[in-house]
């Protein structure tokens, strides 16, 4: 078994070897079917370019996508006013500057900081991302051009996202936005179990004290990490390792799911290490638990609304790990809910049985529309146009989820 992991291992860091059909009908998954007639499935996504990973996603759990007649997501990926709302939660309020806020040697840190990552970003950046037109000068303004208004949280965030690694992976649609596009392409009803506000209020909510040392601390191990003199627990290769081979256990997913990096360290001092553990502590129950537990009741809302249709709720993998679990709600609410290994056959879906009825005495039978288009369990407006994806909202979006509190 451990050989085999190791093997798993290294083709997972080569995404351009494709997975042999007996390796992968041994590996683990992210995929887990609500068992119901007809069945609905959860899986777990992580918020990594699509490309790193989409080859090592058991064809089952492509089956089950493919085939469920509702797509759902945490937020509403082929809105543009997603895209709206996350920049308006970002900023501080009207008339304020992070210069104003933030310690003045905390702030000349940060700003040294992201003049060291404009001068390298050319350096990072890959032939196939200025094939397509990416330059370094966009993508840093894309990301960082109005760093002065960010709330400190954000720029916290977005500090920690201005990495070699994650420079290279910008441009390529995350897996939750890819998954988005295909059921548009698929013509499939798409829909959102959270608001954007439900996501950013959280981040928002943290208080001024301990933002300021989670900056200072985030600040600390990029400035250590340039130095050569720190070497981070665990990386976005490393995530995409420990998907690609299915590790359910891994505690590296509810970082990602939370998107907030783990302050504690054996480091610091008593006193640092309490607040560290405090903002810990609130993030895991307003980013993850608080959040499973509004998403899995608005899943069996949407189940018991829609008995005779096949659901596909893709949210971020944290979500399915752990304590206190969306799958966790959903059982509680007597959902027989079980784990689909990638060997595993997936049922077909039928569609919905014909309606029949009789008109002037003849009896005609008609077929249930599987319906197409956006719907939202937040807020329906089943009269509201398609919005084709362009491609300005798509990248911005791919920026968006690279920072926002997910994979979900």
């Amino acid at each position: 078994m451990a050989a085999r992991y190791q093997v798993l291992l290294s083709l997972s860091s080569s995404p351009s070897l494709l997975m042999p059909t007996a390796l992968q009908s041994e590996l683990n998954s992210f995929l887990w079917t609500i068992k119901r007639d007809p069945p609905s499935y959860f899986f777990g996504t992580i918020h990594v370019p699509y490309t790193r990973v989409w080859d090592f996603i058991p064809e089952n759990s492509k089956k089950a996508f493919q085939q469920s007649h509702i797509v759902y997501f945490e937020l509403d990926l082929t809105d543009p006013y997603t895209i709206s709302a996350l920049t308006s939660c970002q900023l501080l309020p009207q008339g304020e500057n992070l210069q104003d806020v933030l310690p003045r040697d905390i702030y000349r840190r940060l700003k040294r900081h992201l003049e060291y990552v404009k001068l390298m970003m050319p350096s990072w950046m890959t032939p196939d991302q200025r094939g397509k037109g990416l330059y370094a000068d966009y993508l840093f303004n894309a990301i960082a051009g109005n760093w002065e208004r960010k709330r400190p949280v954000w720029v916290m965030l977005m500090v920690n996202s201005l990495t070699e690694v994650d420079i290279k992976s910008r441009g390529v649609p995350v897996l939750d936005l890819y998954l988005a596009q295909e059921a548009e392409r698929l013509r499939k009803q798409t829909g959102a179990v959270e608001k954007v506000e439900e996501q950013c209020h959280p981040l928002n909510g943290l208080n001024f004290s301990q933002v300021i040392f989670a900056l200072n601390q985030t600040l600390l191990q990029q400035e250590s990490l340039r130095a050569g003199s720190l070497q981070i627990p665990y990386t976005t290769e490393d995530l995409i390792k420990h998907y690609n081979c299915g590790d359910l256990n891994s505690i590296i997913f509810s970082h990602d799911t939370s998107q907030v990096p783990n302050f504690i360290n054996a480091t610091l001092p008593p006193h640092e290490r309490i607040t560290a553990q405090e903002i810990d502590d609130y993030f895991r129950q307003e980013l993850i638990y608080k959040r499973n537990e509004r998403m899995g009741k608005r899943v069996k809302d949407l189940l018991e609304e829609y008995p005779d249709k096949s659901f596909f709720f893709a949210f971020g993998a944290g979500h399915f790990m752990g304590n206190n679990t969306v799958i966790d709600v959903l059982r509680r609410e007597g959902y027989e809910v079980e784990h689909t290994a990638a060997g595993q056959p997936i049922n077909n879906t039928t569609d919905p049985p014909p309606r029949i009825r009789i008109i002037n005495g003849y009896i005609t039978v008609e077929p249930q529309p599987r319906g197409h288009g956006r719907s939202s369990h937040i807020q329906a407006d089943a009269s509201r146009a398609h919005v084709p994806f362009q491609s300005l909202y798509l990248f911005l979006l791919t920026l968006a989820l690279h920072m926002l509190p997910a994979l979900q």
